[in-house]
């Protein structure tokens, strides 16, 4: 199925909040936000969405008038959504990426999204919030009893989407995500739980960079310094790689007493060595085609004999801290750069 006109396949569609455009308040319950405000609003709000191969049902046009002319960049026919017919800002040239400016009809399912969903995680955020942030959080948070009729108003009045293409033309793109993986553990090492995960070792400080990983999994220095810090054993090296990829994750830890815990691991430090892709590797050695975690495993299925040749080849060692994970917060992800849960 192929993409309608407006909408490329594999495109990413990004709102950033405009630099310099005021617009009227999108609610009784907000006041205007001035422009000097508006112009430290700079950085990009990740609300974006991949472009899907089917388009959402049509806006009635009693509710969305044609665009008025010119905007070239529109064929005949297109609708706006009120409030949105303003001239569009010029595309912003990216070092691999071109920025090019859209109607927020152009976003994929704008106007059927569950915006609720959204604006808890940026509630959330606004416990400590990026600077250019700073100035909407006051609407955010007064915004959040409203309805969504009058979030997306005030989305449409305060920021605007863009598309992202690639400088080269090509239509295929790569959009990256994270995720907090849950993992059997054993705090004690046995019965096919033989991979640790590490605290970080008391000397991590005085050498920079730390052991490689095929040092401390082999070395008896490194196999010393790291005596007695494991937080608990996993039962895949594929599972162990995953963990210090994604950073932390949840662990449903066997206890010696036979008890179950529910735990998260998140992520502490690192031995300073470069990361490189095990998947790469493979696919530079023409050893296999598909590089995703099911193809990773059915190659080492085929060649166990390998396992420590693959998994060295990434040098990088993530350490570990072990939090409560109480019922509440196990409805949040772990902190991120700003200090608050991830959503």
């Amino acid at each position: 199925m192929s993409s309608p006109p407006l909408r490329p396949e594999n495109m990413v569609h990004q709102t950033i909040a405009p630099s310099s455009t005021s617009a009227s308040s999108a609610s009784s319950k907000i006041s205007p936000m001035t422009l000097t405000l508006l112009r430290l609003v700079s950085t990009a709000l990740i609300v974006g969405t991949l472009v899907a191969c089917s388009s959402p049902p049509p806006a009635s046009p009693s509710r969305t008038p044609a665009i008025p002319a010119p905007f070239p960049s529109l064929p005949p026919g297109a609708v706006v959504l009120p409030g949105d017919t303003g001239p569009l800002p010029a595309p912003m040239a990216q070092p691999k990426s071109r920025w090019v400016p859209v109607r927020w009809a152009e976003l994929p399912g704008f106007t059927e999204d569950a915006l609720h969903e959204a604006w808890n995680a940026w509630i959330k955020s606004c416990e400590r919030p990026a600077p250019p942030f700073t100035a909407l959080c006051s609407d955010v948070r007064q915004l959040s009893i409203a309805t969504a009729e009058e979030q997306r108003a005030w989305l449409i009045a305060r920021l605007q989407p863009y598309r992202v293409e690639a400088t080269d033309g090509n239509p295929d793109g790569l959009l990256t995500a994270y995720y907090e993986p849950m993992m059997d553990g054993a705090r004690q090492p046995g019965n096919g739980f033989n991979v640790p995960i590490y605290r970080t070792p008391a000397g991590l400080g005085a050498r920079k960079p730390w052991y490689t990983r095929q040092q401390i999994e082999s070395m008896p220095e490194a196999q010393a310094a790291l005596a007695g810090r494991a937080i608990a054993w996993l039962r895949d090296p594929v599972e162990s790689m995953v963990l210090h990829i994604q950073g932390s994750g949840r662990l449903r830890i066997t206890e010696a007493d036979g008890s179950v815990s529910l735990v998260r691991v998140a992520y502490a430090g690192t031995n300073d060595q470069p990361y490189q892709s095990i998947g790469r590797w493979l696919l530079d050695q023409g050893y296999t085609r598909d590089a995703t975690w099911p193809g990773i495993r059915a190659w080492l299925a085929a060649n166990p004999q390998r396992t420590n040749e693959l998994m060295w080849t990434n040098p990088r060692y993530v350490f570990f801290r072990e939090e409560p994970l109480n019922p509440l917060d196990a409805g949040f992800g772990p902190r991120g750069a700003q200090g608050v849960p991830l959503t």
